[in-house]
């Protein structure tokens, strides 16, 4: 495999066409054409873009939100479905990478979903398919707990690419399983606006600075660039999520956004900052920077006291059962096949 170690990557701080698949999916292929043009060769997306992400549990009690859990259950995605074929095909067409965060559903269930994030390469194929291991507060109320069979680091002509999304990146064991697998490129992804508390009873909340810490943390931690990529909010999301209430708009409209920039493997930020305004953010990157940082700290390597320190990472795909037919072969049927992050589309 021919490593390529200069290239441009891309991060879509954009919104999505907010709980409408079929319209975010062609968003998507639109935008990856785009960037393509401009000779990204690796294109992040944010936090559940495809369609959605649930920010009405954080805005009205859970006896109030039974429509807006309905709306997305509807709009949800299989990694086997046509939406992520399309994804595919564009990746394919344009020999870039893309990951995109989406919204999961699966056979076994008409309402468990998942936060997930999938990662195609440029034969569009999907390499790798992670589903968030614990949703963060308010996200409990719509999505189900992931497992660990996406804590993968793939490698590619691109680099050693991994992937975490939004709160995980604060877990150090989860960004520990990423560094022990040499991890070059950092995907780090979130959503557009996270309320946390009622702005006017509290400054002290910023998703901004969050992302920061979080993302200049790894970078230096494990000498790796780090893409940390959040959506954008834009009116007509908000609106809706507003749905006529004043109060729920003045909460979306007062809250901390997220925001979008590379960093270095020395904790630097080498893009341009995107935060309120819909764009691409383009950064060009050099992973022989990795080689140079890791003479200081290398925590997969020199620098760590494996005999001291052991971390033991399940990377099994959770099933609700296992089915046995015949005489005692065990049948993996389509339910848990679905779990695997193997699965070619082209």
């Amino acid at each position: 495999m021919t490593k390529i170690t200069k290239y441009k990557v891309a991060l879509m701080h954009v919104a999505p066409v907010f709980l409408d698949t079929s319209k975010t999916i062609d968003k998507v292929c639109s935008l990856v054409d785009e960037a393509a043009k401009f000779g990204a060769k690796l294109i992040v997306f944010p936090e559940t873009f495809v369609p959605a992400f649930p920010i009405w549990s954080a805005l009205r009690a859970p006896i109030y939100n039974h429509k807006w859990f309905k709306l997305l259950a509807a709009q949800t995605v299989q990694v086997n479905g046509p939406e992520m074929k399309r994804v595919a095909e564009c990746a394919k067409k344009n020999s870039v990478f893309v990951s995109l965060g989406i919204n999961e559903s699966a056979n076994q269930s008409v309402g468990c979903i998942w936060n997930s994030n999938v990662l195609f390469n440029s034969a569009g194929n999907l390499i790798n398919h992670h589903r968030k291991l614990v949703p963060t507060f308010w996200e409990k109320l719509v999505w189900a707990n992931g497992d660990g069979a996406g804590l993968r680091v793939c490698d590619t002509e691109l680099g050693r690419i991994g992937a975490l999304i939004c709160g995980e990146n604060f877990n150090p064991l989860s960004r520990f399983s990423m560094i022990a697998q040499g991890e070059q490129v950092h995907i780090s992804t979130y959503p557009p606006v996270w309320p946390a508390y009622d702005p006017k009873e509290s400054s002290l909340w910023s998703v901004a600075d969050g992302i920061k810490i979080r993302a200049g943390a790894h970078a230096l931690e494990a000498k790796v660039f780090n893409l940390a990529c959040a959506a954008y909010m834009d009116t007509a999301m908000l609106d809706m999520l507003a749905d006529g209430d004043k109060e729920a708009a003045r909460i979306l409209q007062d809250s901390p956004r997220g925001v979008s920039l590379v960093m270095d493997p020395m904790g630097r930020v080498i893009s341009e900052i995107m935060q309120d305004s819909e764009g691409i953010l383009y950064s060009e990157i050099d992973l022989s920077l990795c080689v140079e940082a890791k003479q200081l700290h290398d925590l997969s390597g020199y620098y760590n006291r494996f005999d001291i320190f052991q971390l033991k990472v399940n990377r099994t795909s959770n099933r609700p059962a296992i089915f046995i037919d015949g005489e005692g072969e065990c049948e993996r049927n389509n339910i848990e096949q679905e779990g695997e992050e193997q699965e070619k589309f082209i």
